[in-house]
């Protein structure tokens, strides 16, 4: 196997984390050597629990998680690794650039030169709607690609909007391509996947977990040059995606709502901390 094959393969073993394939890199660049330990040395050297290295010494060996591996074409699914060209520029840029990315679509999206990260509540106002449709619908027809997570609210308009918009637009998953989440989305998956770009850090046997969401909003801000929110609350997603937006030193545009809904705290605090207080395409096309 290649360095890359064995990336994807250590990728999709059990228990694997971020920071184990970066612990495994750092031992052994090549990822050669990973294959040649015992269980024992796969627990000291990595400081693995013992149930972590049992599922990962039996991953390690299983022909049949290769084999799983091999049939990803024949699903349509394209695997980017790190060390592969087609892989973002933009997001390998970030401080924990995902190893691996499962696409289904159009990879060439990852290469636009302008994208926007657009999130927002899961319940919007009839104001946040048309706020969304007033700044967005011009950027598409800048040929803006729109990136968002495919969530309930803020984010499945956005996306909504782009098609209808003929424009462009990235969706990133919580979970592997067998478990669109949420469910009620599988539709809008199905033609993002066919005629846009569908990706996620997970393979596709991977279910949708709580603590996938937040890895996924690195990713949706570290795509992109900016991430705009359209009504967030005080506590929420939106609120983690600028946060990680503003680690990565992307820009921030929030627009504001009214002080008498709380779906615009989170917005009206990220303008208070410096957000770019956003009314209009131009404040975005501004910056750029």
């Amino acid at each position: 196997m290649s360095v890359r094959k064995r990336l994807i393969h250590l990728h999709s073993c059990k228990g694997v984390t971020w920071q184990t394939l970066n612990k495994f890199l750092q031992y052994d660049s090549s990822l050669e050597k990973i294959y040649q330990l015992n269980k024992e040395q796969l627990k000291q050297i990595f400081s693995l629990r013992n149930y972590q290295v049992e599922s990962l010494y039996k991953d390690l060996h299983s022909r049949e998680l290769v084999k799983r591996i091999e049939e990803f074409h024949q699903t349509d699914v394209r695997v980017v690794t790190i060390f592969d060209q087609t892989y973002p520029d933009l997001l390998k840029q970030i401080f924990d650039p995902p190893w691996v990315l499962y696409c289904k679509g159009d990879l060439s999206l990852f290469h636009a030169e302008n994208k926007i990260s657009v999130v927002g509540t899961r319940d919007p106002s009839k104001n946040g709607l048309l706020s969304l449709d007033k700044i967005v619908l011009p950027l598409i027809k800048e040929n803006w690609v729109i990136v968002s997570g495919l969530a309930v609210g803020i984010d499945a308009r956005a996306h909504a909007l782009t098609l209808h918009g003929k424009g462009k637009t990235i969706a990133v998953l919580g979970s592997g391509f067998n478990y669109i989440y949420p469910r009620c989305h599988q539709k809008l998956a199905s033609i993002i996947s066919k005629e846009h770009l569908l990706i996620s850090e997970f393979p596709p046997s991977h279910p949708p977990q709580k603590w996938n969401f937040p890895m996924r909003n690195r990713i949706i801000s570290g795509l992109s040059k900016g991430t705009l929110i359209i009504e967030a609350r005080e506590r929420s997603g939106s609120l983690i995606t600028a946060d990680l937006a503003l680690q990565q030193g992307r820009e921030v545009f929030a627009v504001p709502g009214s002080i008498l809904d709380e779906r615009s705290e989170g917005a009206h605090w990220l303008i208070q901390q410096g957000a770019k207080l956003t009314k209009c395409s131009n404040d975005v096309l501004n910056e750029w």
